[in-house]
């Protein structure tokens, strides 16, 4: 466990810890500090050994467990202090009226609680509401201006709300858990099926939140799945229901909101419909406006992607190239788009040295991008080195590539993902036999296609690069003639 939240830290973090640790350690005893250090830099062989000289395994045991507990209170600490969302916030202002009632300083305590309640009831956060209107029965005796029995009945209200939201949550655990284990059904029959076991029904009842954690299950499902053609319908009806929603409401779930845009956004984006994957992005981009620029900065990363990708896919790929290129503080997802972009301007240097930048191991990535996402990386690596004749290593990704992904590609019936590899194998082999007529042949036939209006976005991309191979054709524009045919 230990290992796997090092392993996690960046290096500014381990730094930060460090400082942490010298706070705490009140004697010169710096075997905390010895520990973490050999944990980060990956040398753990013999590590007691070096600690203790005599050989002492509960010593050591008991040292591990010192340092996990101070990487929980770090990681929670830092958590807590740099969290600006409004839910912790709540949190906060309720820690703090607590904390005031035990100080007995009781008028700046219900004064605190009573800001608490009026932030969380906007928001519809009813697990919070839960321990406040507990704080506020609590201490109700203290306050001779409260009615005790209409905090009662706040506090019924909110327990059927907080029942309904549970049981929504129960849904989605179930939804997540049948995505999983059944691959090859639809998400949208899922999703369908589970709301009527559990008697809920997709309509203005649910909340901003509840609307919301819908749409980004559907759209998890579907990314997963390499199909939004599948669930548009369902995203649609789910953003109808919001549009119905009374303008006040938006404004009080502004975060929500901009989520739900993005969600539409990319659905859009994914399903080849720009001009409205384009309408969502100018919307999402006036709500981040709002509020003074309150959530800017933390859709600013989704906001330019989007943008980019739109641009890429419709001609305008120097643009898209240059939004991404001049982003600050490149996070994966963004050096991988601007990777893919190079690399479909037949830019394979500029694609590798940005490639080369990805430092962390593909279980690490996995972990905070999910492995559809390391499978497109290893995907465009393997091009990248076929294009630059760097064919030591291609053979070398195209093994790593199949113990990898096989398994997990067959479960969720994308075998079209292990016929395309198949071909780039083939051309790794003999690039000549390509432009053949029976090799044309082969990869006609090998290919399980849905439809031009069904395909997914990036599938088509991948083939474009086969396609402009038996063609002889420029790559990019290879790819807008399949992503844009009608």
């Amino acid at each position: 466990m230990i290992n796997s939240i090092v392993n996690d830290f960046t290096e500014d973090e381990k730094r930060e810890f460090i400082i942490y640790l010298k706070k705490k350690n009140r004697r010169g005893d710096v075997k905390n500090l010895t520990l973490f250090k050999s944990l980060s830099s990956g040398k753990t062989l013999g590590t007691a050994e070096k600690i203790y000289e005599k050989s002492s395994k509960n010593a050591f045991h008991a040292l591990c467990n010192r340092l996990q507990t101070n990487l929980i209170d770090f990681v929670a600490s830092k958590s807590f202090s740099g969290e600006t969302s409004e839910e912790m916030e709540i949190m906060k202002l309720l820690l703090a009226s607590r904390i005031f009632f035990e100080h007995k300083n009781n008028k700046v305590a219900f004064k605190t609680l009573l800001k608490a309640e009026k932030k969380a009831l906007e928001l519809d956060l009813y697990s919070i509401l839960n321990e406040i209107y507990t704080t506020k029965i609590q201490y109700a005796h203290l306050n001779p201006n409260l009615i005790l029995s209409e905090i009662f009945e706040d506090s019924k209200r909110n327990n059927l709300n907080f029942q309904r939201e549970s049981q929504l949550n129960m849904a989605y655990a179930s939804i997540k858990k049948r995505i999983k284990v059944q691959k090859e059904n639809l998400a949208s029959g899922i999703i369908t099926e589970v709301f009527s076991d559990f008697n809920i029904e997709i309509a203005e009842t649910l909340t901003y939140k509840s609307l919301f954690q819908l749409m980004n299950l559907t759209s998890t499902a579907a990314k997963l799945q390499s199909d939004y053609n599948n669930i548009s319908t369902l995203m649609e009806d789910i953003y109808g229901i919001i549009k119905n929603k009374k303008t006040i409401l938006v404004e009080k779930h502004l975060f929500y909101h901009i989520e739900i845009l993005h969600l539409m956004a990319v659905t859009s984006f994914r399903n080849k419909q720009f001009k409205k994957s384009l309408d969502f992005i100018t919307q999402m981009e006036d709500e981040m406006l709002k509020r003074n620029r309150i959530y800017f900065k933390l859709f600013q990363e989704k906001l330019t992607l989007i943008k980019a990708m739109n641009l890429n896919y419709t001609g305008e790929a120097n643009d898209a190239i240059s939004l991404l290129d001049k982003f600050e503080g490149k996070s994966s997802e963004v050096s991988l788009s601007l990777c893919t972009f190079f690399f479909q301007q037949h830019r394979f240097n500029m694609a590798y040295q940005v490639f080369k930048d990805f430092s962390h191991s593909d279980i690490w990535y996995e972990k905070k991008n999910g492995w559809i996402w390391v499978l497109k990386k290893s995907i465009i690596e393997i091009l990248i080195l076929i294009e630059l004749d760097k064919l030591d290593l291609v053979l070398l990704r195209l093994n790593s590539f199949k113990r990898k992904f096989n398994k997990r590609l067959k479960e969720i019936g994308e075998e079209r993902v292990l016929t395309f590899m198949s071909f780039v194998n083939n051309y790794y082999e003999n690039p000549k036999m390509i432009s053949s007529e029976k090799f044309k042949n082969k990869v006609e036939t090998s290919f399980v296609w849905v439809g031009v209006e069904r395909e997914d976005i990036f599938v088509m991309s991948f083939y474009a690069w086969l396609k402009s191979k038996m063609e002889k054709k420029n790559l990019y524009e290879t790819t807008l003639e399949l992503v844009q045919q009608k």
